[in-house]
């Protein structure tokens, strides 16, 4: 049995008149800083992600992103954009005393690691991307309707949720109930949309996967902050990133992508390992969307040393410069 990894320090950070963040460090406070982003968005932070790092070399810093985890108040949309996000991020940094950190995260945390890249170039390190999701309108649309060539019986269950009238645009007719105010529907609507989830993320989906997924808050959560940031493309515009990649592709960065990721699929990550070439990329033949078992969790785990070496090698060039 794996033993759980406990952080070295939690606290709790306000950041707004309504939102307070709960943010954890892990590993050796004089190693190399990072800083690890959760998906959904509003999925919270999972300790075992941080098993992908050496905390005999790494400083790892977590934090459930507004609304999300522990940080409250809980499935909260109001002041939470991508732009808040970032801005969290610096608070963070600047609140520890971390100059630069490298910036690591999969699925919506791959675009929220690259989003605050490209606003805060000078800050990183370098970048872990896996699972890559650059909230263009084609990888939201794929989501919510082009994957049921996948996975048509997990899809129709997930549509019929809907009056067949409002089955042409899911995103839109989840976001409404999911915002209703009418706790019951809410509910109701967020169980579907996770259930969905729970079922396509994974090769194997287990019935205690699927049970942890559909905990009433925390599938609230992830359900109603997912389709806020999917109904405005993650406030960022259509092809922000891939555009201003530029800016930061001069950091060391690793990109570690699934073959058959049905969440994100691996077209998304070509396109940016296309406009990145000089990024490392790694495809992970026998895994799917779930990041911390298997493949997937070995390649992290690999790709988190190439990353300690090149950091620690640019240092003293750096200072020499």
């Amino acid at each position: 049995m794996d033993t759980e990894i406990l952080p070295n320090r939690e606290f709790r950070l306000v950041v707004s008149t309504t939102h307070e963040l709960s943010v954890l460090e892990y590993g050796d406070p004089e190693g190399i800083p990072a800083v690890l982003l959760h998906g959904g968005p509003g999925a919270g932070v999972s300790a075992k992600q941080i098993a992908s790092f050496d905390l005999a070399a790494y400083r790892v810093v977590t934090f459930d992103q507004r609304g999300a985890g522990r940080s409250t108040p809980t499935a909260e949309i109001s002041e939470n954009t991508t732009q808040h996000l970032i801005a969290d991020m610096e608070r963070i940094r600047e609140v520890l005393g971390i100059e630069q950190w490298l910036v690591a995260g999969g699925s919506w945390g791959s675009c929220l690691a690259l989003a605050y890249g490209i606003a805060f170039p000078q800050r990183c390190l370098g970048f872990r991307l896996h699972g890559i999701f650059l909230a263009d309108q084609d990888d939201i649309d794929w989501w919510f309707h082009g994957c049921r060539a996948i996975f048509p019986d997990h899809w129709q269950e997930f549509a019929e949720f809907i009056p067949p009238e409002e089955r042409g645009t899911l995103l839109k007719a989840y976001y409404a109930r999911l915002t209703c105010g009418d706790q019951a529907v809410e509910l109701a609507a967020a169980k579907a949309l996770r259930g969905f989830s729970a079922r396509t993320q994974t090769f194997e989906p287990s019935l205690d996967h699927v049970r942890q997924l559909l905990h009433p808050d925390a599938a609230l959560a992830v359900s109603r902050i997912f389709t806020h940031y999917c109904m405005n493309r993650a406030f960022l515009p259509e092809g922000h990133l891939l555009e201003n990649i530029d800016l930061i592709r001069h950091l060391p960065a690793e990109i570690v992508q699934a073959r058959y990721d049905t969440v994100t699929p691996m077209a998304t990550a070509w396109k940016l390992r296309n406009a990145w070439p000089e990024a490392a990329f790694t495809i992970v033949t026998l895994s799917n969307h779930q990041s911390t078992v298997g493949p997937m969790a070995k390649e992290l785990e690999a790709a988190s040393r190439r990353l300690a070496t090149a950091i620690k090698f640019a240092a003293p060039a750096a200072a020499a410069g």
